[in-house]
């Protein structure tokens, strides 16, 4: 099969799933591509949007709103260690070379153009690299893998997450029926870490002011009152730790099945580089 032939049939998959009325993750074709910095805005105070661009980023897959992208970094000795393409796959050295993790926020096929929006703490990798970016600057991304395709099917939508889920809630919102109802819990760590939100009408979004490590996210969502007999899709994210009662809350409380949930660890307090999928 071609890879022209593979396209068409993820292309084909995603429409499948996007008429039909259960969420379903769709892969695409793993790719790693050298792109360079087109240029670099900061979000609120606690976001760096890094434009990507040049012709690494031809062809670019983007079509579910959490979907995310690998970062690789150079070794602390300067070198550098990439994966390479294996069929529709990567394959990766081993030990993983260093790389961060960051949700696709917009990808205009046009112009080419790949934003990135970068999360800043102290310390961080992934901030030194965002605050320190300048235009011309190459860098290495690999993925996106697939995505989630959640069907715009149904009655209301539970949106929360910490500023490191704030790219994908955007984007799901941009994305969502401008008919479409329910609420959105953002943790941020300000008021001047609040960022305009394109949410439709009838989604009411809530800002809330921490370190997304306290129970205040989780408190609030568990807030809501969801009318009898609606359907609700929930999507959280955020510290691993904070939004882990979540789990059983939607489990054992809004009883919804697994299909209609989507909580997941996006970092850990004390733990570099946190891939959720390894716990």
């Amino acid at each position: 099969m071609t890879r022209a032939d593979q396209r068409h049939r993820h292309h084909e998959r995603i429409a499948e799933v996007r008429a039909g009325g259960t969420p379903e993750k769709v892969g695409y074709p793993i790719g790693i591509r050298q792109a360079e910095v087109v240029r670099t805005t900061t979000v609120g105070s606690a976001l760096v949007r890094v434009t990507l661009g040049g012709p690494g980023t031809e062809g670019f897959e983007a079509h579910a709103p959490d979907e995310h992208v690998k970062v690789i970094f150079p070794e602390p000795d300067g070198t550098l260690r990439l994966p390479e393409r294996d069929g529709t796959m990567l394959r990766w050295p081993r030990p993983m070379p260093t790389a961060r993790e960051y949700t696709v926020r917009r990808y205009d096929p046009v112009s080419g153009e790949l934003d990135l929006d970068v999360a800043l703490h102290d310390g961080g990798l992934g901030s030194a690299w965002a605050l320190a970016a300048r235009p011309g600057d190459q860098v290495h991304v690999a993925g996106p893998p697939g995505g989630l395709i959640v069907p715009h099917a149904y009655d209301r939508y539970l949106l929360a997450g910490d500023v490191t889920a704030l790219p994908a809630i955007a984007r799901t919102l941009e994305e969502l029926p401008r008919d479409a109802t329910g609420w959105v819990f953002a943790e941020v760590p300000g008021a001047s870490a609040e960022i305009p939100l394109d949410a439709p009408d009838g989604v009411e979004v809530t800002w809330l002011h921490g370190d997304g490590t306290s129970t205040a996210l989780a408190d609030a969502v568990r807030s809501v009152e969801v009318p009898d007999g609606e359907r609700l899709y929930l999507w959280v994210a955020g510290e691993a730790g904070a939004i882990k009662p979540l789990r059983a809350w939607a489990r054992h409380e809004l009883r919804l099945p697994k299909s209609d949930q989507d909580i997941t660890g996006y970092w850990k307090r004390g733990v570099s580089a946190y891939d959720d999928h390894d716990h």
